[in-house]
């Protein structure tokens, strides 16, 4: 696990997993979020995304947390690890509402009230998004581990099996001649 994308729903705990994640691997995290917005809620262009993410995607290791749909399928082919995240939209609405009013080091603003149009990419994310996410994913599952949760107590849970195999190991190393 060197190369991992986090991707799923707004609001479905991508980024407070992928956070977690860097914490337990030392991995480097990078936020699309953080790439694509600028302070003044407009956006680098497309060139410049694609060149950063690109960028990104040469290095040895990382997490990289998002989805933006156009570059999905570039990701899932370089990573070795995928996390995704299917969640009802109503568990990633409540997410999505439960950061307004929030400081977010992925995003170069406070949102104060849910936009509308991030409402419906959540309500309309399980018929619009994931059957194209899953067949990507069935498309390269050769080579690559792939992780689904269907709630944040599985991805908690599977912090906590990953942390004991962390201790685990650590204890083994400290033993060794």
């Amino acid at each position: 696990m060197k190369r991992v994308i986090v991707i799923g729903c707004p609001g479905s705990g991508k980024t407070t997993f992928a956070e977690k994640l860097r914490d337990k691997s030392n991995l480097p995290l990078f936020y699309l979020d953080a790439i694509w917005h600028k302070p003044d809620r407009t956006h680098i262009s497309r060139e410049e995304y694609d060149k950063r993410l690109a960028e990104i995607l040469a290095l040895d290791a990382w997490i990289i947390d998002g989805n933006y749909s156009r570059t999905i399928e570039s990701r899932i082919a370089a990573c070795d690890t995928v996390f995704l995240f299917d969640l009802p939209s109503e568990v990633c609405l409540d997410g999505a509402i439960s950061r307004l009013g929030k400081d977010r080091y992925d995003m170069p603003w406070i949102d104060t009230e849910l936009d509308p149009k991030l409402k419906a990419e959540i309500e309309e994310f399980s018929s619009k998004n994931l059957p194209s996410i899953y067949a990507l994913i069935d498309k390269y599952r050769d080579g690559r581990d792939i992780v689904v949760f269907k709630s944040r107590e599985e991805a908690d849970e599977f912090l906590k099996e990953l942390q004991s195999c962390l201790n685990l190991l650590m204890n083994r190393e400290s033993v060794l001649p």
